[in-house]
């Protein structure tokens, strides 16, 4: 009988990131024998009809005008729900669930009785979420005394935490049979509370281009073209890439599951499938991102890059897995700077590192799970 294993992992935020590193997750557990499923759990907070007031009560500057509420509201509400519902299709369509449970109390009632292995998958699992803090269902609170967990390249977003926080932290994380996290960051962080743990790359990273390149339906763009591909408000970024692709003379193309971003220059292409998304990536002969699997994606199939640190204290993950392939030298420094149009990425030697890497995660994986029938 093959392992049963259910994985918690931030699958539902509507980005193509969370997406796409549930689905290399579950992918590389089907690989190694593994019979998985992702825990269907969408706080009530962030299901599409509540996150834009969940996301309005982090605004500070909005919050104390009624008439700001209200616009806020009446702008997102609608775009959110297009979201949410665009990338539940994709979820249900790409991913094994679990039944859809909204609170700690089913998450309990619903696995009060189950003896299978519980994983906490990848992503920012471990950093605040929508409402500002962490949730403490990504840490297995829910899970049955007597069952295996692990946690499987987890992060937590952010380098530093006050006091109280990593206390908190350190009394769920303890009870872990064994951790791997995403970004040497994590390391020291888990270092510090006297936790070992295992550092090994982002799920999305452990499945090479040809087998990501079997999502893709189509090419969205003929022309060759420059990529943004942003998920943080960066005016810098964007003036950034449209004196990028000037100075290159290609088309810029611009691609975002957010319609406001329309605004920012470049041909748009709206929320579109995961394997249009991929489509892009491949295909563009620069991507200018701010986003770790942005990068991620450049690194997969080996796309010319330059990498945008974002601007929101958020930054370890990129950097970590700049250092791991060396290619610390395509972080942006200088606005004034365009020198990656000639300065090309020899993508040889980041593939041996890559595929080194994979192998070696990949044992760290069966590793964890080593007491278990593979």
């Amino acid at each position: 009988m093959k392992i049963q294993v259910r994985v918690i992992t931030r699958h539902s935020p509507a980005n193509y990131g969370s997406l796409l590193q549930s689905i290399a997750t579950q992918k590389i557990l089907d690989k190694i024998g593994v019979e998985s499923k992702i825990i269907d759990y969408i706080a009530k907070e962030e299901t599409g009809s509540r996150i834009a007031f969940t996301q309005l009560k982090q605004k500070k500057g909005w919050n104390k005008n009624p008439l700001k509420k209200m616009a806020y509201i009446l702008g997102r509400e609608p775009e959110n729900i297009v979201m949410y519902h665009h990338f539940t299709k994709m979820r249900k369509k790409y991913l094994l669930m679990t039944k859809q449970v909204n609170s700690h109390e089913e998450l309990r009632k619903y696995f009060k009785n189950s003896k299978a292995v519980f994983m906490t998958g990848s992503d920012q699992v471990w950093g605040p979420v929508s409402t500002g803090t962490y949730d403490s269902a990504y840490f297995l609170d829910f899970v049955p005394k007597g069952n295996k967990k692990i946690a499987f390249a987890s992060s937590f977003g952010k380098a530093k935490f006050n006091e109280k926080t990593m206390k908190e932290y350190k009394q769920y994380l303890v009870q872990y049979d064994k951790i791997a996290v995403r970004e040497d960051k994590a390391v020291e962080i888990l270092d510090d509370m006297g936790i070992e743990s295992e550092q090994v790359l982002d799920p999305t990273l452990l499945i090479d281009k040809n087998e990501w390149s079997k999502y893709i339906t189509k090419n969205v763009v003929k022309e060759e073209y420059v990529l943004v591909y942003q998920i943080h408000n960066d005016q810098k970024l964007n003036a950034y890439a449209k004196m990028f692709a000037k100075k290159s003379g290609l088309k810029l193309v611009r691609v975002s599951p957010i319609f406001h971003q329309f605004k920012r220059g470049g041909k748009f292409v709206y929320l579109p499938d995961i394997g249009e998304f991929l489509s892009l990536v491949k295909n563009a002969k620069y991507l200018i991102t701010d986003s770790f699997h942005g990068t991620a994606f450049a690194i997969n199939f080996n796309t010319q890059f330059i990498e945008v640190l974002p601007n929101t204290g958020t930054s370890s993950r990129n950097q970590s897995i700049l250092e791991l392939t060396g290619l610390q030298d395509r972080i942006l420094k200088d606005l004034n700077d365009f020198r990656f149009i000639k300065d090309k990425i020899d993508f040889s030697r980041v593939n041996e590192v890559m595929d080194a890497h994979r192998e070696s995660c990949v044992k760290c994986l069966k590793f964890m799970l080593k007491d278990e029938e593979i």
